[in-house]
């Protein structure tokens, strides 16, 4: 069979294509689109569990020098209320503006940000107006510091 594969041009090419299309039903098939996963519908008070897609309600805030775990501000911090994501906690959030949609880690808490509401930190003070508030998906990477919470 390797010799035929390697003397037959068409046979190479018939080869590779199927392989190609196998390739991409199998990915299709296995890889879940963000854009389709269903989100949780839980209460307002209830931790939200690892691995699962939960609306929110996200702010942006450009004030402070040191969160509440201790950290000098920078992109990529959010601030949310601690009975809900515990500091430390790794969330991914989508469905805001592609500069803003990713990973943030709870590194802060503050007196509004209570219930399912998230403040992410922006240097601008000019976009973090312009940004508003406005409902997200929010799926849990990692609850808290404990590495043995996060998504397997």
């Amino acid at each position: 069979m390797s010799v035929r594969l390697s003397q037959s041009l068409r046979v190479k090419f018939l080869t590779t294509a199927l392989a190609a299309v196998a390739f991409v039903l199998v990915y299709e098939r296995v890889m879940q689109d963000s854009r389709t996963v269903r989100i949780e519908t839980a209460s307002e008070t209830e931790a939200p569990s690892p691995g699962r897609a939960v609306r929110f309600q996200v702010t942006a805030y450009c004030k402070g020098e040191i969160t509440a775990a201790g950290f000098r501000v920078r992109a990529g911090m959010a601030a949310a209320d601690p009975k809900l994501l515990p500091m430390g906690s790794v969330i991914k959030i989508e469905g805001v503006p592609a500069p803003y949609e990713g990973i943030y880690t709870v590194l802060d808490t503050g007196p509004a940000v209570q219930g399912r509401i998230l403040d992410i930190y922006m240097w601008s003070c000019f976009k973090a107006l312009d940004f508003g508030r406005r409902r997200a998906a929010v799926t849990v990477l990692r609850l808290g510091w404990d590495p043995k919470d996060s998504v397997r």
